[in-house]
């Protein structure tokens, strides 16, 4: 995640991360509507932020060694309204995967606001997939 946000996009929003609390790390819930979930009403976004759970700022160094993308097939939504990762870095994730991309008018929450067009690329990558048999 930090190779992610290191260098962002001119002009890229900048997350709502709040600054580390003894090694935790949380999203600035005043800023959540409209940086995580623009596309929904503010109720719905109050009640995403309001259960967050606090993450270890370690989770952003993470390190992939072999990523799946290498070795199998790919889908990729591109939220195109998405505040939390520039459009921009999603295509160009996505093409590094080599995946089949749809994009959507969405927020980063496009799994709420959008449904139908997550849930026809799932069914686009089920049916595209290579079978185990």
């Amino acid at each position: 995640m930090n190779t992610l946000i290191a260098n962002p996009p001119r002009g890229a929003p900048t997350p709502p991360i709040l600054p580390p609390n003894n090694g935790l790390l949380l999203l600035d819930r005043a800023r959540c509507h409209a940086s995580f979930a623009a596309d929904l009403a503010a109720e719905q976004a109050a009640f995403m932020a309001d259960p967050q759970v606090p993450w270890g700022t370690d989770a952003l160094a993470g390190t992939i060694t072999k990523p799946a993308w290498r070795d199998n097939p790919s889908w990729y939504l591109v939220a195109t309204e998405d505040r939390m990762i520039p459009p921009e870095a999603q295509r160009a994730m996505s093409q590094r995967a080599g995946s089949k991309v749809a994009e959507v008018a969405a927020s980063h929450s496009v799994f709420l606001s959008q449904p139908d067009a997550v849930a026809s690329l799932i069914e686009e990558a089920a049916a595209g997939y290579p079978s185990a048999g």
